[in-house]
């Protein structure tokens, strides 16, 4: 099965070097490393580490999500907590499905051959063979809506551009991180809303 990867669809892609600059050294690197290990990536807060959580105002509790292409049906998508053990989590401060405005998702993802679309430790396992044209849907109390993929890109933990609000229209933005099995960047699917 050929993927985004393989295929160089994605629009910034993962270097290729790892450069040690400021005269840090390879130890500095793997000590970095180390420490990421030591973080819990079932919050959705230590992802972006840089980025502070906005208070919940949000009057749903959940919704669901499906992505037919990666036979993720109805996953519950919490509003209200950071917990991805349990769920996707929506940040919070950003649009529910059906606003106008981004609703931003996150879900893990594990190496490729553990995906499961009923374990949400690796229900984004799979993410990276979306393509653009794919689409998914929201269901928000009984409404359902359909999303086309237009942009796939990697990002670093840093870039908290992805929260950013556009409010032409009503948007859906997944993230997990990439390459799968690592929590080294993260990997950003915008899905626009088209209709049903």
């Amino acid at each position: 099965m050929a993927n985004n990867f393989e295929n160089g669809n994605i629009e910034v892609p993962i270097p290729k070097y790892l450069v040690v600059k400021n005269n840090g050294s390879i130890g500095d690197l793997i000590a970095n490393g180390f420490g990421a290990l030591a973080t819990d990536y079932t919050d959705a807060r230590n992802w972006y580490p840089d980025l502070r959580a906005d208070s919940n105002t949000v009057k749903i509790s959940s919704y669901k999500l499906s992505i037919p292409k990666l036979k993720i049906e109805n996953a519950e998508v919490a509003t209200r907590d950071y917990d991805l053990s349990r769920h996707l989590v929506q940040y919070f401060g950003t649009s529910i499905p059906g606003e106008n405005g981004t609703a931003v998702i996150f879900g893990h993802s594990t190496l490729t051959q553990l995906f499961d679309p009923k374990n949400y430790n690796a229900i984004f396992a799979t993410l990276h063979t979306l393509k653009i044209g794919d689409q998914l849907t929201t269901n928000v109390d009984g409404v359902l809506r359909k999303y086309k993929v237009f942009s796939i890109t990697i990002t670093s933990s840093s870039d908290t551009n992805i929260f950013s609000q556009t409010y032409d229209s009503s948007y859906v933005t997944l993230v997990t991180c990439t390459p799968p099995g690592t929590v080294w960047k993260r990997l950003i699917v915008r899905a626009a809303l088209d209709s049903l």
